[in-house]
C-alpha cells in the first residue's frame, strides 16, 4: 500500500466498527518533525535565557552566583513537571488516541511561551516575577512530558516494518531543529546592546514561537490516528486505567526506561550548562561565539539523528546504543577541557563530537526503542512515564553541575564525572533490556518465550 495515496480519516458506521486508517509513515514523520522541532524550540529558548539573562531580570542582584543557580533551577522546574504531563498525558494518549493527545501538546505548549515573553521583571513586581517564571515553565514541562512520548508512539504505529527506527527519529532530528532554531534566533538577540537585550530583546524568541505553532498544528491536525490505536479501540482492548495496567504487566521495563532515560544529561549539561560556564568570569567567553558552538553540533545531529536509527534497524537497537553512551562519557570529558583552554577550534571540534556524533546514536534511537518496549495498550503512558522520571535528573543536571563545580581551570571536572556516570547507568540499562528491532508491531511488548 502506497504512503503516497490519499487517505481518509476512520468514521465509524452506526453499530459497526471503524473503517481501518492506511498507514501514513512519511506524513506522520513530518508531523512529528514539525511538532517536535516548535516544542523544543520553545523549550529551549527558555533554556538559553535562563544561562543568559534570567538570573538579572527574574531574580535579585544580590549574588550573581545564587541568581544563576536560581535560573538554571527554574530550567529544571520544567522538567520536574515532566513526569506529571507524562502520567496525563500518557492516560489520555491510550483512552482517547494519540492524534488529540498530539494537538494539545502543541497548544499549551506555545500559550506557555508566550506568556514567558509577557512577563514582568523582578525589578517591576517583584517576588511574583520568579512565581510566574516559574508556573509558565510548569506548562511548557507538562506539554513536553507528553511530546516526546505522543510524537514517537504515532510515528511508530504508522511506520513499515524493518524502518521503525528511521521514520520514528524524525521526532528527534525535529527536536535538534528546534534547538538549532532556537539558536539561530537567539544569537542576533544575545549580540544587541545590553540595555535592549534585557529590555525588550530576549522576549523576541518566545513571541516569535507563535507564529510557528501554527503551521505544525494544521501538519498534525490532517493526519489519520494510527491503525494499530483504531484496530485497539475497535477489539474493546484500550484499558480503563492504563497506568494501573501498565505497572501490573510491564513495571520492570517502566524501570529500564527510567534508567535509561539519564543519557539526556548530556544534552542538558552540554547546552545548558556548558553555555552557563563558557559564558561566566571562569572561562569567558563570548555568549555569541558558544551558541555558534551549539549550532554547529546541533546542524550534525539533525543528520546524524536518522542515519544512527537507521543503522540500528540494521543492526539492533542495543549495540548502537551502548556504544553511543559510552562514547559519550569520554567526550563530555574532552569536550569540558577543550572550553577550559579557550580554544574556539577544539571546543567547536569536541562539542560536534559529543553532541553531534556520539550523543545522536542514543538521541536517534529512544523515540523507536521506548516505544517498542511495550504493549499498544500501553505504550503512550509506559514510554512517558519511563522517560520523563528519568529525564527529570536531566532537567536539574545544569544547576547541579553549578552546585558541584569546582575551582579554577579543573573545576569543570566533577561535573564531567557527574554526567558520565550517568552515560554508564543508561548503557546498563539498556544492557538488561531485550533487543526490538526486528520484532513485529503486533508482538511488541508481550512476554518473551519461555526457552
Amino acid at each position: 500500500m502506497s504512503a503516497h495515496t490519499p487517505t481518509p480519516t476512520a468514521t465509524r458506521p452506526p453499530g459497526g466498527r471503524s473503517a481501518p486508517p492506511r498507514a501514513q509513515p512519511r506524513k506522520a514523520a513530518l508531523a512529528a518533525f514539525l511538532g517536535s522541532m516548535l516544542e523544543y524550540y520553545d523549550f529551549f529558548i527558555y533554556g538559553s535565557a535562563a544561562a543568559l539573562v534570567f538570573p538579572t531580570l527574574f531574580f535579585s542582584s544580590g549574588n550573581p552566583a545564587v541568581g544563576t543557580i536560581s535560573a538554571l533551577a527554574t530550567f529544571g522546574v520544567g522538567y520536574a513537571a515532566r513526569p506529571l504531563g507524562g502520567i496525563i498525558l500518557g492516560h489520555f494518549g491510550d483512552k482517547v488516541g494519540r492524534k488529540k493527545v498530539m494537538v494539545f501538546t502543541l497548544l499549551m505548549m506555545g500559550v506557555s511561551s508566550l506568556v514567558v515573553g509577557l512577563l514582568p521583571t523582578y525589578e517591576q513586581v517583584g517576588i511574583i516575577a520568579p512565581v510566574l517564571l516559574v508556573i509558565a515553565r510548569l506548562g511548557q514541562g507538562i506539554s513536553a512530558g507528553g511530546e516526546a512520548a505522543g510524537a514517537s508512539t504515532l510515528t511508530l504505529e504508522h511506520s513499515p516494518e524493518g524502518r521503525r527506527g528511521f521514520f520514528t527519529s524524525f521526532a528527534m532530528s525535529g527536536t535538534m531543529a528546534g534547538i538549532l532554531l532556537a539558536n539561530f534566533v537567539f544569537i542576533p538577540v544575545a549580540a544587541l546592546p545590553e540595555d535592549q537585550l534585557m529590555s525588550w530583546g530576549w522576549r523576541v524568541p518566545f513571541w516569535l514561537s507563535i507564529a510557528m505553532i501554527v503551521l505544525a498544528y494544521v501538519v498534525r491536525r490532517r493526519l489519520d490516528e494510527t491503525p494499530v490505536f483504531v484496530a485497539e479501540a475497535d477489539a474493546e482492548e484500550l484499558q480503563p486505567l492504563p497506568l494501573a495496567h501498565l505497572f501490573r504487566t510491564q513495571w520492570a521495563d517502566v524501570v529500564k526506561v527510567m534508567f535509561a532515560s539519564l543519557f539526556a544529561v548530556f544534552q542538558t549539561v552540554f547546552m545548558v550548562f556548558g553555555l552557563a560556564y563558557a559564558t561566566s568570569d571562569a572561562v569567558g567567553l563570548e555568549r555569541s561565539t558558544m551558541l555558534w558552538v551549539s549550532v554547529a553540533a546541533n546542524a550534525v545531529a539533525v543528520v546524524a539523528v536518522p542515519a544512527s536509527a537507521a543503522l540500528s534497524d540494521r543492526v539492533g537497537r542495543r549495540p548502537v546504543w551502548i556504544t553511543s553512551a559510552l562514547s559519550c562519557a569520554v567526550l563530555v570529558c574532552v569536550y569540558f577541557w577543550a572550553v577550559s583552554t579557550e580554544s574556539i577550534s577544539l571546543i567547536v571540534v569536541a562539542a560536534v563530537l559529543l553532541n553531534g556524533f556520539a550523543y545522536s546514536g542514543m538521541n536517534g534511537l529512544w523515540p523507536a526503542y521506548f516505544s517498542e518496549l511495550f504493549a499498544a495498550r500501553v505504550r503512550y503512558s509506559g514510554f512517558a512515564t519511563g522517560s520523563q522520571f528519568g529525564f527529570l535528573l536531566a532537567g536539574f543536571a545544569p544547576a547541579i553541575g553549578f552546585a558541584i563545580m569546582g575551582d579554577g581551570v579543573t573545576g569543570w571536572i566533577p561535573v564531567a564525572v557527574f554526567a558520565a556516570a550517568c552515560g554508564l547507568v543508561s548503557a546498563v540499562a539498556v544492557l538488561t533490556a531485550r533487543e526490538t528491532h526486528k520484532v513485529p508491531l503486533a508482538e511488541l511488548g508481550k512476554p518473551l518465550p519461555r526457552r
